[in-house]
């Protein structure tokens, strides 16, 4: 039985991704987000009892991809293709022959979070740190940045293409060769973890004064930092 524990923790991820989805579509973006969160719950688990019983297997390495583009690929671009088209409703005259269109490219970036799944199978440098921005991050970039700021963001003039432009950004950061620290310690003391503790206390502060919005700062804030500080 003790073999099957992974995968069903890996399939609770997978399932938290689809409701995540559904919430999406529906416009409840605060729903989407909180199952992102439970997902990524999920996800942290899987591994961690995989290791701990010594049942890990290739079909659940392979289900685990699978569930994490679901949660952390698909979810996040149907909530900004979700947001899109509501806002699209309520756009400038000006963009009405692109309001077909325009919103669906929000899944583009489910298919470079696929994409960055998949390298992240084969590549062997990632052990105690990422080469790229990892889904998770991605998705509670996406989630915490249309529930925390999205009314915000809308007032802005250029707001849409503004948005559809981070959505390729981020597309590019997820399969790029961007060295990007993991909250990983293989000793607690600060030597050799600078940047690890920078990292958890200045994110501590942003979400006590931004709440939701903070997470998206933070998720900037750790792209920025491993930019500059993390090297292959």
């Amino acid at each position: 039985m003790k073999k099957h524990i992974p995968n069903i923790i890996t399939s609770c991820n997978l399932i938290s991704g689809c409701i995540a989805t559904y919430w999406a579509f529906q416009g409840d973006y605060q729903l989407a987000l909180l199952f992102i969160v439970i997902g990524a719950a999920f996800d942290f688990c899987d591994g961690m009892s995989a290791r701990l019983l010594h049942v890990s297997s290739p079909i659940g390495k392979e289900l685990d991809s699978l569930a994490d583009d679901i949660t952390f690929g698909f979810a996040p671009s149907a909530i900004i293709f979700s947001w899109l088209k509501t806002q699209f409703a309520v756009a400038d005259a000006s963009l009405f022959t692109l309001q077909s269109l325009l919103p669906y490219l929000a899944f583009i970036m489910a298919a470079f979070s696929a994409l960055r799944l998949a390298k992240f199978n084969l590549d062997e440098r990632q052990a105690m740190g990422f080469i790229g921005l990892p889904t998770p991050a991605n998705a509670l970039f996406w989630g915490s940045l249309i529930v925390g700021a999205g009314n915000w963001i809308a007032t802005s003039q250029y707001y849409i293409y503004g948005m559809l432009a981070l959505v390729f950004v981020f597309s590019y950061l997820l399969i790029s060769e961007i060295p990007m620290f993991a909250l990983k310690f293989k000793t607690w003391g600060w030597k050799g973890n600078e940047i690890k503790y920078i990292f958890v206390l200045s994110s501590a502060a942003i979400l006590a004064i931004l709440g939701i919005a903070g997470i998206a700062v933070v998720i900037l804030w750790y792209i920025i930092l491993s930019a500059f500080c993390c090297k292959h």
